[in-house]
């Protein structure tokens, strides 16, 4: 696929920065953000503003246009993806890489002494609005929010925002109801003199209420906002399937002002005013509860006297191709896949998160290591998986890079570490057998998951950054992912989601407990591809204790829907390793 050609974009958005109907003053620089307006990782197609400009459609990136310079940050996952999409006018900036500056300190280093730097305040996070505004002001710079987004002036074709109908979920799938759970949430913010708790993220919103959508592809949210008062509450949404009978009854909407929840519906736009009306009739000591991650607009929005803002909400504590879509739709309780499905072979799996195209699309071949990584959701729950298949005789380096990942696997799953220890810390114990042969990957090892709900959530995960982690609990659901990617051969990943468990250990950490991880993925590792030899007694025990689990659990469930032919696979790929000593 040819790169998009951005000429005739960069000069109308260049326009658009020095156009007084948009901007009180001209801007020197403008930021154009990933996300969506709830923070949100995956996005609906009429948010996808960096995309339009760039042509780039990794699902990680920051776009920062000014008078002389075009710039793309991005992560290690889409270098080659970004490198291909993106016309010669845009600077490829590799997050990650030594040396390569944070988008305020290349601002600084780029821009004339004074200027104005613009985004949406609607588009960025609190932190980082924070963060960036800081480092620009040492420089006699300014961070200006800018209420008109100058991508929508320019976008002509720019899709409508959907608003799809929604799904209810009973007590069967969630456990709690979402009265319940509004309960817990008001006797948190009693405890904080909190008289109003603002929701901003699409799935915090679906956890909350037992509902779930389908406006954003592949993550079964819907455009919404909640705030959440001691006796009210309101629910910022448009569109009229909230009036289906299934949803009204579910909501109570037809109980009356005498029922002891009450869910006001609103529009969705009237989020902001409705904010300062709110905090117009606070007293001095009220708060209002914000999590940092909420957009700039939205914490301006509420005076900072009355701010309680905490990295994250106590919502995420509470919650505890087409083949492989065919197949995950035969599956009781399928609703959608959980992302667009991974599926590459040789080169194309160095492209970390590969979609498959006609143009660039490889057949699979007896010489080259097959990546997929796949996932879905169902209404009790959501999956995430990614394996390693050859169809011939890996080569010695293959071998060997994919046994220095499943040592990274193994470590992190077998890890036993204090309560309370964040994911960070267990970063190295993924990198390790990587790094002692001087390789290494530029994605985290490991992410939290939904129940039900999007693929990639907080507050934890195991990344190699420090910064927004919360300590593991007991009951978190995070993935353990390693990889190695060779630039124009190959791509590794070995990917299982686990749940945090605890463990009984000789001294327990002076009472402070134990925890480790037990593997909810249950599905076979390729043992032709490992070097036997080079994996400990320990890791052999491991992984064959892994494929007894594997075999009691999934030959069952096989048995019972009939799969004959996978059942025969199941047994074959799980042939028990030993070293030759």
């Amino acid at each position: 696929m040819a790169p998009k050609i951005t000429s005739e974009l960069f000069w109308q958005l260049r326009q658009a920065v020095r156009n007084s109907e948009y901007v009180t003053e001209p801007l020197q620089a403008y930021i154009i953000p990933s996300g969506d307006a709830h923070q949100s990782k995956y996005i609906a197609l009429c948010d996808c503003r960096r995309a339009f400009v760039s042509g780039f459609h990794g699902s990680v990136g920051t776009a920062i246009i000014t008078e002389e310079h075009a710039a793309m940050w991005t992560d290690g996952r889409y270098f080659l993806q970004a490198a291909k999409q993106m016309d010669s006018k845009w600077m490829l900036m590799k997050m990650g890489l030594k040396n390569m500056p944070a988008q305020e300190d290349w601002l600084v280093s780029v821009l004339p002494e004074g200027s104005r730097v613009g985004v949406d305040p609607l588009f960025i996070p609190t932190d980082y609005w924070k963060k960036m505004a800081k480092v620009l002001r040492s420089a006699d710079h300014h961070l200006i929010p800018v209420k008109e987004n100058l991508v929508d002036k320019i976008w002509t074709d720019r899709p409508e925002r959907p608003c799809k109908p929604l799904l209810t979920l009973g007590l069967d799938y969630t456990g709690v109801s979402w009265k319940e759970k509004v309960a817990d949430l008001q006797l948190k913010m009693s405890e904080r003199n909190v008289v109003w708790f603002v929701v901003t993220a699409l799935d915090d919103i679906t956890w909350l209420f037992n509902l779930r959508g389908s406006d954003v592809e592949h993550n079964p949210v819907f455009f919404s906002y909640a705030v959440t008062g001691l006796e009210t509450i309101m629910l910022f949404f448009d569109g009229d399937c909230i009036d289906a009978p299934s949803v009204k009854e579910h909501l109570l909407l037809d109980l009356g002002l005498d029922a002891e929840y009450r869910i006001q519906v609103v529009p969705y736009k009237s989020l902001l005013s409705k904010l300062k009306v709110l905090c117009a009739d606070l007293s001095p000591r009220e708060k209002v509860w914000i999590s940092e991650k909420a957009s700039y607009a939205v914490s301006k929005a509420i005076p900072k006297d009355h701010h309680c803002c905490t990295p994250h909400t106590p919502i995420c504590k509470i919650s505890d191709v087409d083949k492989a879509e065919e197949f995950r739709k035969q599956q009781a309780d399928f609703v959608d896949l959980s992302f667009p499905t991974t599926s590459s072979t040789g080169p194309n799996g160095a492209i970390i998160h590969y979609t498959p195209v006609p143009e660039t699309n490889r057949t699979l071949s007896l010489d080259e290591v097959y990546l997929i990584d796949s996932g879905a959701q169902y209404k009790d729950g959501t999956t995430d998986v990614t394996r390693i298949m050859h169809f011939g005789t890996p080569t010695a380096y293959e071998k060997e890079c994919f046994t220095y990942i499943l040592k990274g696997h193994i470590a992190v799953s077998a890890a036993v570490f204090p309560t309370g220890t964040k994911g960070h810390l267990l970063n190295s114990f993924a990198r390790s057998a990587l790094w002692h042969s001087g390789l290494d990957y530029l994605h985290g090892p490991g992410n939290e998951i939904g129940s039900f709900l999007n693929v990639h959530e907080g507050p934890c995960g195991i990344s190699y950054k420090t910064f927004s982690d919360e300590p593991l609990e007991a009951g978190m659901v995070v993935t353990d992912e390693p990889g190695y990617y060779e630039d124009g051969a190959f791509g590794i990943r070995i990917e299982n989601v686990v749940l945090v468990v605890p463990v009984k250990t000789k001294y327990n950490f002076n009472n402070r407990g134990s925890l480790t991880f037990e593997p909810l993925t249950l599905v076979p590792i390729l043992t032709k591809m490992i070097d036997v030899d080079s994996l400990t007694d320990k890791e052999c025990d491991w992984l064959n204790n892994y494929h007894v689990t594997c075999r009691d659990v999934i030959q069952k469930e096989l048995q019972k829907q009939g799969r004959q032919e996978a059942l025969e696979w199941l047994l074959r790929e799980m042939q028990p390793v030993s070293r030759q000593h």
